[in-house]
């Protein structure tokens, strides 16, 4: 598993164009987005379309990511993930594997099986990528697409007797539901005005009235009302 500073230093690479930090950081991060979307499944999309839909969510964290946002990219990675399935699944609902992209990956299996046997060596994902004149996201795509499901109760670390599972990483729905809500909240809040961001913090957050308040920013009780209420409006706006 990846370090912080080595998760930054990647990251910072692929905004700047680096293929290679790209396909490392989703490789490394698999076992994050396999957690993420194994809630999705039986809802009528194959497990190889959920997870070529996280790690499109996974690759909008990379380029929306910012270290002052003060949370760990896997967290911040997370509800982006589930966004990308549940919006694909409010707009499209289910959809049948691709074919073209389920033959893209026998052609480059077969690529990779004849390299190999000739070189000794398989071939890089740039290089795979060259001979189809395809990205490299487009590669990783395609083989994901005929491998074979993982299951969610293999250790995340073999080698490691006290690893975790990746079903014990995340235990239920439930709990990621709220994290996920949890996140996309903060995310709002952070949006807001230093005046807005005063309001919810003593209403919500220090159990404050509405008279308390207005004594605290010198106005009228109503004014408070009315402002909470315009606030409350904004972070529903922003969370759908």
């Amino acid at each position: 598993m990846l370090n912080t500073e080595e998760t930054l230093n990647l990251i910072n690479k692929a905004k700047e164009g680096d293929e290679t930090a790209k396909e490392t950081l989703i490789l490394e991060n698999s076992p994050l987005i396999k957690s993420v979307i194994k809630i999705y499944r039986n809802k009528g999309v194959e497990y190889d379309d959920l997870f070529q839909l996280g790690a499109l969510g996974f690759l909008k964290a990379i380029n929306n990511f910012d270290p002052t946002f003060e949370v760990k990219f896997s967290t911040y990675a997370v509800p982006m993930i589930a966004g990308e399935v549940k919006r694909f699944l409010r707009d499209d609902g289910s959809i049948k594997v691709s074919r073209a992209i389920k033959t893209l990956g026998t052609h480059i299996n077969q690529f990779v099986y004849k390299r190999k046997k000739e070189t000794g060596e398989s071939p890089s994902l740039e290089e795979i990528a060259k001979e189809f004149d395809i990205d490299v996201q487009e590669v990783i795509f395609a083989m994901d697409s005929q491998k074979a499901l993982i299951s969610l109760d293999e250790k995340q670390d073999e080698e490691n007797s006290r690893s975790r599972t990746i079903m014990e990483v995340i235990e239920d729905k439930k709990a990621q539901e709220t994290m996920l809500d949890n996140l996309a909240l903060k995310e709002a809040i952070k949006n807001l005005d230093e005046r807005d961001k005063k309001i919810i913090a003593l209403r919500f957050f220090q159990d404050k009235t509405q008279s308390q308040i207005a004594k605290i920013l010198n106005v009228s009780q109503v004014q408070v009302s009315r402002l909470e209420n315009k606030i409350l409006e904004k972070i529903k706006a922003k969370l759908e």
